[in-house]
C-alpha cells in the first residue's frame, strides 16, 4: 500500500479557500487609482459589522454600494471582481441590509470561496483595530496602501498586516491517528493537534515539537497536506502528517484534556455521525486532515 510519506503533498480542498479576486498589489501603492476605483459606478463594499458579515434572505453576501464612508469607517481594497472593485469595511454597517451573521457560522454556509473573502476582510480589519498606534514611538498610525498597510504619523514607519503561522497536524501510525480534546472544544469533539511556529523553527519541526510537548508523543517524518488562512484573528494554518515513532501518550495537561489513537473505522465512523465523539465541520482543515486519512 502507498504511504502517506511517498509523495511530497496530499491535493486537498480545504474551507475558506478558493478566493479568485485579482489582488491588484499594483494598484495599493497609487493613491489616485485607488480613488478611481472607490468610485467606480460598480464598486461594492463588504460591510463587516463588528467583523462579521451581513447576509441576505437566501444565505449570500451582501454587498453595498458606498462612495461616502462615515467617519470612523475604515475601508480596505480586497481587489477586483471580474474587473469590478471590491472592498471592505467596519464600523458603518446599515442594519437595514441584510443580517447580521456570526462570522464562524457564515464560514460554515457559505460556498468556500465566500467564506475565503469574508476571511480576507475580517483578518484586514481585525488587525488595522489592532494596530492603530505605532509600536516604535507610540504615535498614531493611519490607514494606507488601500488597507494593506498603516504608517506611524509620528516617525513614518510602515506596519504591515500580520499573518500567524500555525502547523496543524496528526501523528499517524499504519492503523491509527492521534487525536485530542481541548479545554475551549464543545464537549465530545476531538481533532488535529495544533499550536504556533516559533522564531527559528521550520514547520517541520514545529510539527514534532508541538505532537512531543501535548500529547508525548514523538514522531519523524514530515508530509505536507494542505493550509487554510483562519481569520481568527489571522492565523494561517498549515497542515500535516507526522510519521509516530512511539505510540505512548503522556497529555500536557494545561494544553489538552485528552489524546488518543483512533482508527480510521472510528474516523469514518465519526464522519458520519455514528462515533461516540464527533470532529470540527468540513470547513475547518483538521476535518479535511482526518478525512484524507481516512481514505488514504
Amino acid at each position: 500500500m502507498p504511504s502517506l510519506f511517498d509523495r511530497p503533498f496530499t491535493p486537498a480542498s480545504v474551507g475558506l479557500t478558493g478566493h479568485d479576486f485579482d489582488r491588484a498589489d499594483e494598484l495599493r501603492r497609487d493613491d489616485e487609482a485607488l480613488f478611481a476605483a472607490r468610485m467606480h459606478p460598480g464598486a461594492r463594499w463588504l460591510m463587516m459589522d463588528e467583523l462579521s458579515p451581513h447576509l441576505d434572505a437566501d444565505g449570500a453576501l451582501v454587498w453595498s454600494r458606498r462612495i461616502d464612508l462615515p467617519d470612523g469607517c475604515e475601508s480596505v481594497f480586497l481587489g477586483f471582481e471580474d474587473g469590478v472593485p471590491r472592498f471592505a469595511a467596519a464600523g458603518c454597517c446599515d442594519p437595514d441590509e441584510g443580517q447580521k451573521a456570526d462570522a464562524r457560522g457564515a464560514a460554515m454556509q457559505l460556498p468556500a470561496r465566500d467564506g475565503a473573502i469574508v476571511a480576507q476582510a475580517r483578518s484586514l480589519l481585525d488587525w488595522h483595530g489592532r494596530h492603530r498606534f505605532c509600536g516604535s514611538c507610540g504615535s498614531s498610525t493611519e490607514l494606507a496602501k488601500g488597507g494593506h498597510a498603516r504608517v506611524c504619523a509620528g516617525c513614518s514607519m510602515e506596519h504591515f498586516p500580520r499573518t500567524d503561522p500555525v502547523v496543524i497536524m496528526l501523528a499517524v501510525t499504519d492503523t491509527h491517528a492521534l487525536v485530542g480534546r481541548q479545554p475551549g472544544f464543545p464537549a465530545g469533539m476531538m481533532s488535529a493537534l495544533a499550536g504556533f511556529v516559533e522564531h527559528g523553527e521550520s514547520l517541520e519541526e514545529a510539527v514534532r515539537r508541538e505532537i512531543l510537548e501535548e500529547a508525548g508523543v514523538r514522531t519523524g517524518r514530515v508530509a505536507y497536506v494542505a493550509s487554510q488562512p483562519w481569520p481568527f484573528p489571522y492565523s494561517l494554518m498549515m497542515g500535516a502528517f507526522a510519521e509516530a515513532e512511539t505510540t505512548d501518550i503522556r497529555v500536557d495537561e494545561d494544553e489538552l484534556e485528552e489524546a488518543r489513537w483512533v482508527s480510521k473505522a472510528d474516523v469514518a465512523s465519526a464522519l458520519d455521525g455514528e462515533a461516540e465523539f464527533f470532529l470540527p465541520p468540513p470547513f475547518a482543515i483538521a476535518h479535511t486532515l482526518l478525512r484524507t486519512w481516512a481514505d488514504s
